[in-house]
């Protein structure tokens, strides 16, 4: 007779002697697969900055009815090295270059338009766009490659405008991926050595997330293509190698100390596998579900980070959880080497940890205290920070197109390089050209052009306020307002600084509809894992104090040590998403052993084996994910810099002083009524204990 079938749990088939083997062959071919049908995928380049029903999104769709739409404009701008006044010579030899330029296969520039002061010119240049950032930014090169072959002597000549900008952008990234890339992998192998302090371990969890980082770039953009989204993959990379990491770390520490009570290590990564896997899988549900509430953003990069995040996170929980497992079973006990855990000998139990929390259960209050003053002075930073960079101040390396700009608004009107557009209906161009002219800070209104069939006429407006200054974005809707009013010519203002407005309006919603959102998903998680009401409040509103506290730091930061007047307009919404989103990881490992160990020991004690338990990998997460996030301060871009800046230093302060100081002190206080209305069952004992309603209000 056949013996009945014996289901074996997925820990035991990850583990086991065959099933290792089987389950690596198994997971290696699906990735496999998976890198051969997405290997060619690319994103879209696109990088729209405001709403997409915006005004100046609309005025951007109208212009491509224009003729020379795909011929946008860049500008020369002249000047002398000492700041003197242009010779008539050197006004000569301007012109020689415009028709050199023409000679050479670029668009006529038109004749050189000289400033009142007479020290800099300008030549207004139609370059060919293309249908791609890449054949944009080739012909800026092109155009700059013939300006300093034929440029006057004792002349200093820059390119910049729009698509001069857009080049610069693309040049500045040539090779930035690859170089954070390889900087976020020397990160993470240095503090992975320096965690496991074996030279063989750490190469086990760095080889399968990378692996589902090359997987996550290739998803991510296979699914950017086909639903139109629009993300920096760069943050994505970062995304996933923290919260890989993090999980690593997690089932590796759990697997580290069932070494020490069992022979056979295929049981002890067993175990661990299932001990630690609820609250992996919660962590990352967490995360996940705040990075889909992007969804509801208006700003079409904030809304793309968000899907492909959840893809490539998804990717990193895969391999943790199936990869992982089976390489450590085959791999055996000594990856551990030289301090290989064994049944009987000398552990290590987190004796720095325990005596820090036991010191903070002792006396609760002075600690909590002491946590919240720190928080409250990091928070401060946001006093005086204001939101939204200008072209200028997006840079972090010098460009070309920047360097043309200052020049150009030292001698012109600042409004010059960046023309405020406005589309009417060309019956009314000249009521609307009024309107526009009258409004305060106009320098001067000029139709320009209509399109073919002669329904649509533009006007381009040059402003005397240095573009994205205070000024020049209230006299945007000073602008709309006045053209508005012309009856029945449906006018609508766009450009650069419309766009600025209107990307500065739509980042304002997607902040204050999107946090509240990530914090209730975040509740909800601790909710269900806890099973308890008063955890899950007191945790979000200590996540939600130390994501304030490191944005104020950061903003601080910014200020005073890198002369970053502002934070970029995506920072404090991304900021915020990744500070209460990978905060709750270390909030769900923390109280996930602390719910565990106070059945055993009670609260108060329960808290302390948690932290002495976990305070070492929480910390050493905690380390790697802001030493990750750091990373991105390779990339040229102000916003990616700010973003890693404030989320490094939120991670470090949550992981050393919120998980290890004013989280213990809340439990201390609280007692076992902070896992009301569950009940705690005392181990060896039937004893049910209920914390009653009336001890919570005590």
């Amino acid at each position: 007779m056949r013996s009945p079938r014996v289901h074996r749990p997925l820990s035991q088939r990850l583990t086991s002697r065959g099933g290792a083997w089987i389950s690596l062959g198994i997971v290696l071919l699906i990735m496999i697969a998976m890198f051969g049908a997405f290997g060619s995928a690319k994103a879209p380049a696109k990088n729209e900055q405001a709403p997409a029903d915006a005004e100046s999104t609309r005025v951007s769709a109208l212009l491509d009815r224009f003729p020379d739409a795909d011929r946008p404009s860049v500008l020369i701008v002249a000047s002398r090295a000492d700041g003197a006044a242009l010779t008539a010579a050197q006004r000569e030899e301007l012109a020689s270059l415009r028709a050199a330029l023409s000679r050479g296969g670029a668009a006529d520039p038109g004749r050189p338009m000289v400033s009142e002061d007479g020290r800099a010119a300008v030549l207004v240049v139609p370059v060919d766009a293309g249908t791609t950032t890449a054949e944009s930014a080739k012909a800026v090169d092109t155009l700059r490659t013939a300006v300093r072959e034929h440029a006057p002597r004792d002349l200093t000549l820059q390119v910049t405008g729009g698509p001069a900008f857009g080049a610069d952008i693309a040049a500045a990234f040539d090779g930035a991926d690859l170089t954070l890339l390889l900087v976020t992998i020397l990160i993470v192998a240095v503090l992975l050595i320096l965690t496991y302090r074996s030279p063989l371990l750490w190469i086990l969890p760095l080889v399968v997330v990378a692996l589902a980082d090359g997987l996550a770039g290739r998803v991510t953009a296979a699914a950017g293509a086909a639903w139109g989204l629009q993300f920096d993959a760069g943050i994505i990379s970062v995304l996933v190698f923290g919260a890989g990491t993090n999980y690593a770390l997690l089932l590796i520490s759990r697997y580290r100390e069932e070494l020490h009570d069992r022979a056979d290590h295929r049981i002890a990564l067993s175990v661990a596998w299932r001990r630690t896997a609820p609250a992996i899988l919660a962590s990352n549900v967490t995360v996940v579900l705040a990075l889909l509430t992007l969804v509801l953003a208006v700003i079409p990069g904030t809304r793309g980070l968000g899907i492909s995040s959840a893809i490539g996170l998804l990717i990193a929980l895969a391999a943790v959880l199936l990869l992982l497992p089976p390489l450590l079973a085959v791999c055996g006990r000594g990856v551990f080497w030289p301090f290989v855990p064994r049944p009987g000998a000398p552990r290590r139990q987190g004796t720095v940890w325990r005596r820090v929390a036991s010191g903070v259960t002792r006396r609760p209050v002075r600690a909590l205290v002491a946590g919240g003053v720190l928080l409250a002075v990091m928070a401060s930073g946001l006093l005086g920070t204001s939101i939204g960079l200008d072209q200028l101040g997006k840079f972090r390396v010098p460009t070309e197109s920047a360097a043309g700009l200052e020049v150009l608004s030292a001698h012109f009107p600042p409004g010059e390089a960046q023309p405020i557009l406005v589309v009417t209906k060309s019956a009314h161009a000249d009521a609307v050209t009024a309107a526009a002219e009258n409004t305060e800070g106009v320098v001067r209104a000029t139709a320009a052009g209509t399109t073919d069939d002669g329904a649509l006429t533009k006007v381009v407006v040059t402003s005397a306020y240095a573009p994205s200054s205070p000024r020049s974005l209230s006299q945007i809707s000073a602008l709309r307002e006045a053209v508005h009013a012309v009856p029945g010519a449906d006018a609508l203002v766009g450009g650069a600084v419309a766009t600025d407005v209107d990307a500065r309006a739509g980042a304002q919603h997607d902040l204050w509809l999107i946090a509240p959102v990530v914090l209730a998903v975040s509740f909800l998680v601790l909710l269900i894992l806890l099973r308890s009401l008063v955890a899950p409040v007191v945790l979000i509103a200590v996540n939600l104090a130390s994501a304030v506290a490191a944005i104020g730091a950061g903003a601080w930061l910014s200020r005073v040590l890198l002369g970053q007047h502002a934070l970029d307009l995506p920072v404090p919404l991304l900021a915020f998403l990744f500070l209460v989103a990978l905060g709750i990881d270390y909030t769900i490992f923390l109280a996930h052993r602390a719910r565990a160990e106070s059945a055993d020991h009670g609260t108060r004690q329960g808290i302390v084996e948690a932290v002495a338990h976990t305070g070492g990998v929480i910390t050493s997460a905690g380390i790697v994910l802001a030493g990750v996030f750091a990373a991105l301060g390779v990339l040229p871009l102000v916003t990616l810099g700010q973003l890693g800046l404030i989320v490094g230093v939120g991670v470090v302060v949550d992981t050393l002083v919120v998980r290890t100081v004013i989280v213990p002190a809340i439990f201390a206080l609280l007692g076992d009524r902070v896992w009301w209305p569950a009940q705690l069952r005392r181990a060896g004992s039937d004893e049910v204990r209920t914390v009653a309603p009336s001890e919570v209000r005590a």
